[in-house]
């Protein structure tokens, strides 16, 4: 069984991000899903506006058929990804520079493969945002 693994805080869960789940089991039978934990986000980003618990968003995706396992993390980095058992780790289009390509240099050294998913056209959690927040 191949496993892939991808990541981000789904907050404000929409049609993109279902796409991307998609996307992921065309190279894998076993979708890994990690959540960042909310009280980390707003540890760095106090101005947040985050809609859903850290457990709220992770019922929430336990609930999609298509995602085999939920995990919770804090940041991407090498001692997380230890911690998982995938063969393939998902980056999204924008997912560049910085601690991106350090998951994709751990990832090459240890044998893991990495895809870049497409980008869902026209949705977008920061777009849904704006037009919720200037209501």
């Amino acid at each position: 069984m191949t496993k892939i693994l991808t990541f981000g805080v789904f907050d404000y869960f929409h049609l993109g991000h279902l796409r991307i789940f998609k996307q992921c089991k065309k190279y894998a039978d076993y979708l890994i899903v990690a959540v960042q934990d909310g009280d980390y986000i707003l540890k760095f980003k106090p101005e947040a506006k985050i809609l859903y618990t850290t457990e709220e968003r992770k019922e929430i995706l336990e609930s999609l058929k298509c995602v085999d396992e939920v995990r919770v993390y804090k940041t991407l980095c090498p001692e997380y990804l230890e911690t998982v058992d995938f063969d393939i780790l998902a980056l999204g289009y924008d997912h560049k520079g910085g601690r991106f390509d350090v998951a994709s240099e751990w990832c090459k050294k240890h044998n893991k493969k990495v895809v870049r998913l497409d980008y869902v056209e026209g949705i977008c959690s920061s777009l849904i945002k704006k037009e919720i927040l200037k209501e």
